[in-house]
C-alpha cells in the first residue's frame, strides 16, 4: 500500500517538477564554506545581540568553514554548559547564512521562558548540502559536520558535550541531512527533528541506483533515509532516539512526510509526527506557527539528562 502510494505522489511530483522547469529558475549562488550575511547592517539590527559568525579550520580540506552561533543571554558572563541544538538548513548548495534567522525564534522564546537557555548551531552544509561527494573537491558536506565541527564546537564553547545534550533538526534539504545523518550517527544526537524533508527525492535515489537525477548520483547504495531507517532499525544494539517528524499540511513535501512516517511506525522505529496546519514549504512559516512545539520536543530531553 505505501509503495502504491508512493508511485502516485512521485508521479505528480515529477509532473509539477517538469512545469516548474518551464519557468526561469534565479541562479544557484556560489558555492563557498564561508558564506555570512551580505547584508551585515541588517543582520546586527535583526539578528539577537548573541549570534556570532565563526569559522573553524577543517582537518580535511586545510581551509575556513563558517558557521553562526546563537549563545543564549547570561553565555559571556557565566560559567554555566549548556545543551546544543544543531540546525541544518535547506536548499543547495550549502550557507550557514541560510537558517540564521531562526535565531530569533529561540531568543524569543528563552526569553518568555518557553525553553531554557540553549545554545543553537548553523553550520554550512558543503557544495551538495549534507551528502558526502568524495568525487567532488571540499565536497564531504556530512563528514565535515558529524566529524569536525560537532567536535569543534565541544571544544569551544561550553556545551554539555554529550549525546543527551546535543539536538538534530533540519528543513527541507536538512531534514533530508536530519534524518540521514540520525541514523548513521545516532550515537551524536540523541533528540532528533527533520522537518518538511524531501522523503520522495530519497526515494529515487533508493530505488534509481543511486541516482537522484541524471547528474547526481549518490554513493554508496543505500545512502538514503530509506534504507538507512532500515538498517537503524535492524541493530541490535541500537542507541535510542526521540524523534519529531513535522511539515506543514499545504508543503509538497507533506504526503511524502505522512508515508515515512507510516514507514517508521512499520519498522518499529518511536517518534512523533507533528502535522503544522495551513502551513507551505518554510521554515519560517512553520516556525511560526509551531517553532514552541518543535524547540519543547529537544527541551523534554535536556530536561531529562540536566546535569
Amino acid at each position: 500500500m505505501l509503495r502504491a502510494l508512493f508511485c502516485l505522489l512521485t508521479c505528480a511530483s515529477l509532473l509539477s517538477a517538469q512545469d516548474a522547469k518551464k519557468a526561469k529558475a534565479p541562479a544557484a549562488p556560489p558555492f563557498s564554506w564561508v558564506s555570512p550575511m551580505q547584508n551585515a547592517e541588517w543582520a546586527k539590527k535583526s539578528l539577537p545581540a548573541t549570534v556570532k559568525h565563526a569559522t573553524f579550520r577543517s582537518p580535511s580540506m586545510g581551509m575556513d568553514v563558517g558557521y553562526y552561533i546563537y549563545l543564549p543571554p547570561g553565555y559571556e558572563a557565566g560559567q554555566e554548559k549548556y545543551p546544543v541544538v544543531y540546525h541544518l538548513h535547506g536548499g543547495r548548495p550549502g550557507a550557514e547564512n541560510k537558517a540564521v534567522r531562526l535565531a530569533s525564534y529561540v531568543d524569543a522564546a528563552i526569553q518568555k521562558g518557553t525553553i531554557k537557555p540553549t545554545i543553537y548551531v548553523f553550520p554550512n552544509g558543503g557544495p551538495v548540502s549534507w551528502y558526502d561527494m568524495p568525487e567532488m573537491p571540499q565536497g564531504m558536506g556530512e563528514s565535515v559536520f558529524v566529524k569536525e565541527l560537532v567536535p569543534h564546537i565541544d571544544a569551544t564553547y561550553r556545551t554539555w558535550g554529550t549525546r543527551e545534550g546535543r539536538a538534530l533538526e533540519g528543513y527541507s534539504q536538512g531534514g533530508r541531512g536530519t534524518t540521514r545523518i540520525m541514523f548513521k550517527h545516532p550515537e551524536l544526537f540523541l533528540s532528533v527533528a527533520p522537518g518538511g524533508s524531501g522523503y520522495g527525492p530519497e526515494k529515487h535515489i533508493q530505488e534509481n541506483d543511486g541516482y537522484e537525477s541524471e547528474k547526481l548520483r549518490f554513493l554508496p547504495l543505500g545512502y538514503n533515509a530509506w534504507d538507512l531507517a532500515k538498517a537503524y532499525a535492524e541493530r541490535k544494539d541500537r542507541p535510542a532516539l526521540s524523534i519529531l517528524v513535522w511539515d506543514g499540511t499545504k508543503c509538497f513535501n507533506y504526503e511524502h512526510n505522512k508515508l515515512y512516517s507510516a514507514y517508521l511506525t512499520e519498522l518499529g522505529i518511536a517518534h512523533e509526527f507533528l502535522p503544522i496546519p495551513d502551513v507551505q514549504h518554510t521554515v519560517i512559516g512553520s516556525y511560526d506557527v509551531k517553532g514552541d512545539d518543535i524547540m519543547r520536543h529537544h527541551q523534554k530531553t535536556f530536561a531529562k539528562h540536566r546535569p
